[in-house]
């Protein structure tokens, strides 16, 4: 399988790690890639329109994305229910994956604003909307879910991990612990896992 990956990606990391934890991971191949809002990859665009990553190229030429559909894919091709569980299991960890996904989401508008909007143009009051919607969902996790994330390991808590992540590689002047003092806690704790640590965010 060919996986079109960019290490700055929290998406394309979140993919990564569910394939570290479910054993896939050497029957990857790294495409690098950098992808940009304003132009369209060459290589990533005959397979996904929309030029995004991750974007995964199955054994059988079959393109599959968004980062959701690869992990759902991952999942299913280890056995199933591994990093996606049955039953009503499956919904809850969906839904801290999309609370996840949504807040980085955010970030990244937040950060494309802030680097490819020429400065005069830039908007901060939208900027520091994005960036509210990523803290809003850090005080949630920290007030809902903390415990949850401390007794499981799925796709939603690995998406939930990349969050705080992408925050300390890409925004680290935004203090996210102060306040969040359990959720912080489990961060630094969870980043140990060999499936963090294998896929840490670079340049």
């Amino acid at each position: 399988m060919k996986l079109f990956y960019a290490p700055a990606s929290p998406f394309a990391r979140k993919v990564v790690a569910v394939a570290h934890e479910l054993g896939l991971f050497e029957r990857l191949t790294i495409v690098p890639t950098t992808v940009s809002p304003l132009e369209k990859d060459k290589l990533i665009a005959p397979h996904n329109p929309a030029g995004k990553i991750p974007t995964l190229i199955t054994e059988k030429g079959e393109a599959i994305f968004d980062s959701r559909v690869i992990c759902d894919y991952l999942d299913a091709l280890a056995g199933g229910n591994r990093m996606i569980p049955a039953g009503d299991g499956r919904w809850k960890a969906l839904v801290l994956q999309s609370l996840a996904d949504e807040a980085l989401d955010a970030l990244l508008l937040a950060r494309y604003e802030s680097v490819l909007r020429p400065e005069g143009l830039r908007w901060t009051e939208w900027t520091a909307g994005q960036m509210q919607k990523a803290l809003r969902t850090l005080d949630t996790l920290e007030a809902d879910w903390v415990h949850y994330l401390s007794s499981h390991v799925n796709v939603g808590v690995i998406a939930a991990a990349t969050l705080p992540g992408y925050l300390d590689f890409r925004f680290a002047h935004v203090n996210w612990r102060e306040g969040r003092p359990h959720l912080a806690a489990w961060f630094d704790g969870f980043s140990k896992r060999e499936s963090m640590v294998a896929t840490f965010p670079k340049m």
